[in-house]
């Protein structure tokens, strides 16, 4: 009656050789193409290391008349211009400015190509039931797993570094972007799209010209979303070598340094809440568009 009280289970020598295999099938994998692949992502790596001098090396004032001009532009609120200012204002004043534009580098760059990958695979899952079917069990994936465990491979085929933390920054924050497209396109009004079929229009006019302009709220809240858990790696990142607010943490947590931590988490909170605040401003004006156009 053993298989009552016990599950039953692979042996322990089965178990260990399964590991083994699995373990150096991966490790002959990294040696025989980690080359070629760390090579795929040179131009990426010159041209996160450029961006990243060029947001420390510009002259302050220059970032901060860029960062409040765009958050103008986006939120069209003075309220919102004037926390930035001062958010800024703080976070250089506690010596935290370096640390904020090279965060600011890896979000932006993250996020550029989350949104460079994920809308076209939305539009692709809205095109066809069978991606979909798909491509959703991948998003569960991603969403589900611990951002630890899908760092292991990705180290071990790039190193540590900030190709690396990337790499693991996309893979976090792309499934919201991908679910929102596939949905915003999916929720337009199919009167909508018969009203183009009867002018003619075809496959592309009616995707560029009907359904992504109506599906820019909800894409945008993709954005929004996108932006946010990027965000939330940083402090994750910083362990396989990415430069930021999240190194400060990551030694604070290592060393008990309360000020040190907290100051850090709060500045990686500020910038959460302007891109927050901002890309919402964004997505409430396309949303008043929308309904005007209706």
């Amino acid at each position: 009656m053993d298989w009552m009280s016990q599950f039953p289970q692979m042996s322990r020598a089965g178990l260990r050789e399964f590991k083994k295999t699995v373990d150096f099938a991966f490790t002959d994998f990294s040696r025989a193409y980690g080359a070629e692949i760390e090579g795929f992502f040179d131009p990426l790596l010159m041209f996160l290391v450029w961006f990243e001098k060029l947001f420390i090396n510009t002259p302050w004032p220059i970032i901060m008349a860029g960062i409040l001009l765009l958050a103008w532009l986006g939120s069209r609120s003075i309220m919102i211009v004037i926390g930035t200012f001062a958010s800024f204002m703080l976070i250089g004043y506690f010596g935290m400015w370096e640390d904020t534009m090279s965060t600011l580098a890896i979000i932006l760059v993250a996020t550029f190509l989350c949104i460079s990958i994920g809308i076209p695979i939305g539009v692709a899952m809205a095109r066809s039931n069978k991606i979909q079917a798909l491509i959703v069990p991948i998003l569960d994936i991603m969403q589900t797993i611990p951002s630890f465990v899908y760092l292991i491979p990705v180290v071990m085929l790039l190193g540590i570094g900030k190709v690396p933390g990337l790499i693991a920054v996309c893979i976090y924050a792309i499934p919201p972007i991908v679910r929102l497209t596939n949905l915003g396109i999916r929720l337009v009004d199919k009167d909508v799209l018969e009203a183009a079929d009867s002018f003619g229009a075809n496959y592309w006019q009616k995707l560029f010209g009907v359904q992504m302009p109506l599906a820019l709220p909800t894409i945008f809240a993709g954005v929004n979303q996108t932006i946010m858990m990027a965000l939330a790696m940083v402090v994750i990142a910083s362990m396989i070598g990415v430069k930021g607010l999240g190194l400060p943490v990551l030694r604070a947590i290592s060393n008990q340094y309360l000020a040190l931590g907290l100051m850090n988490g709060l500045a990686i909170v500020v910038l959460a809440i302007i891109f927050d605040r901002v890309t919402q401003k964004i997505g409430q004006r396309m949303q008043k568009y929308k309904r005007e156009q209706e």
